[in-house]
């Protein structure tokens, strides 16, 4: 609810939770960041339902971001389309207002695991890149 006097509060757009993805991502420290050129970012609204069933997820909020193509030193198969990382506005969005987590920290959260995937990093692995990326 806003207060008298200040516009009306709206839910971040997709836009917005790019540009807040980008600046993640852009944070990156060497030798990620120069791997990263090939990789696209879509922000959808909810992940599509083939892949929640796939994943066996029920909840369409229950998935926040997903990356899909070869980790870096996978060879490239022929009819490999590019690596990427979608993420989910909706429940980004219900996440944050239940947790009060800061919407920066949470896409960063979600970027930096996502990416860690990219690289095949362990789940270790991809808290300390996030340590690293923390703004």
């Amino acid at each position: 609810m806003s207060h008298p006097g200040q516009p009306p509060r709206l839910a971040p757009t997709r836009q917005e939770i790019e540009m807040l993805a980008l600046e993640a991502l852009s944070r990156l420290p060497d030798p990620f960041d120069a791997h990263l050129s090939d990789v696209v970012l879509f922000v959808e609204e909810f992940a599509p339902a083939d892949i929640l069933k796939e994943m066996e997820i029920d909840d369409p909020f229950g998935l926040t971001g997903l990356y899909s193509g070869r980790p870096v030193g996978q060879e490239a198969q022929t009819g490999d389309v590019p690596p990427t990382v979608h993420l989910f506005r909706r429940p980004l969005l219900d996440e944050w207002v239940e947790t009060g987590v800061p919407l920066d920290a949470l896409i960063t959260h979600v970027v930096v695991h996502e990416i860690g995937h990219h690289f095949g990093l362990s789940d270790i692995d991809m808290h300390v890149l996030e340590d690293m990326v923390a703004s």
